[in-house]
């Protein structure tokens, strides 16, 4: 990794895609604040940004099933991949307590990850915001009382907020699974791929998919994701996006050889070394 990488996030400093890029790049590292996914992938197509770190799926929530669409749309490629265990806080300015809050503000899917907190509360309103961190950095800007963010630790120090419970989460256990994306551009060394996502469209024939689940089961890959979206111009096709990990490149050559073959369209999207937490 080059100094100075330029590294799109969707977010602000203390979101937890910040928190992915300073694991993944450490001090090689120029951040580009992003206000929406969309303008992440922008960072990307006008080169303005390196490579860009997006989230992908939740343990929880699921699949973010926009940002496939938007890695595949625009071509570009997977390169890398990190899961980062999700603690979200509710903070607010120091000295406010739970009575005082009219509202909490962040993302929908940090409010959905903690709904379950706020049936206790039913005097707290919750509001979608556009990101996590943004908000806390929102609310000390602007000194703003009666108003609490959701978003990480990191957050609440940058921001000179205070934690007024830890970790609401519904489910302690949840983690968020990040990609770094780039332009089609250097791949990384063939002997440090164990991992890959493909995309491929299969005719509408009985057994078309078992038939390829089987020829990655002969090819010894374990299938670790599998997700379908509708093909939007031919109603009742679908396109399926997939994660597998291999001990040995043959065996998945050998598979996406096949595949190939057997499907309409196929599509890599990224070979990456998987990460172990």
């Amino acid at each position: 990794m080059k100094e100075n990488t330029n590294i799109a996030i969707q977010g602000v400093e203390g979101s937890f895609h910040h928190a992915v890029a300073k694991s993944y790049y450490g001090k090689h590292l120029s951040l580009m604040e992003c206000e929406t996914f969309d303008a992440t992938v922008n960072a990307l197509r006008d080169n303005s940004a390196d490579q860009a770190v997006m989230a992908i799926e939740n343990s929880i929530a699921g699949s973010i099933i926009p940002n496939y669409a938007l890695i595949d749309q625009n071509d570009l490629q997977i390169v890398g991949e990190y899961s980062l265990s999700i603690h979200h806080n509710l903070m607010a300015l120091p000295g406010q307590s739970l009575a005082d809050l009219k509202e909490v503000h962040s993302h929908p899917m940090a409010l959905l990850q903690c709904k379950d907190f706020f049936k206790d509360y039913p005097h707290i309103r919750l509001i979608e915001a556009e990101d996590t961190a943004n908000e806390a950095r929102r609310i000390s800007e602007h000194k703003i009382s009666g108003i609490a963010a959701i978003a990480s630790k990191e957050a609440a120090s940058l921001y000179a907020l205070e934690v007024l419970v830890p970790s609401i989460q519904t489910i302690k256990n949840n983690v968020t699974r990040f990609v770094i994306i780039q332009n089609k551009g250097t791949l990384i060394p063939q002997k440090k791929i164990n991992k890959a996502t493909i995309k491929f469209i299969l005719d509408h024939q009985r057994g078309s998919l078992a038939a390829v689940l089987n020829v990655m089961s002969d090819c010894q890959l374990n299938l670790t994701k599998i997700q379908s979206l509708p093909v939007i111009e031919t109603p009742g096709k679908y396109a399926f996006f997939v994660d597998v990990t291999f001990d040995e490149f043959k065996f998945y050559d050998k598979a996406r050889k096949l595949i190939t073959i057997m499907a309409s369209q196929f599509k890599i999207l990224g070979e990456y070394a998987q990460h172990s937490r």
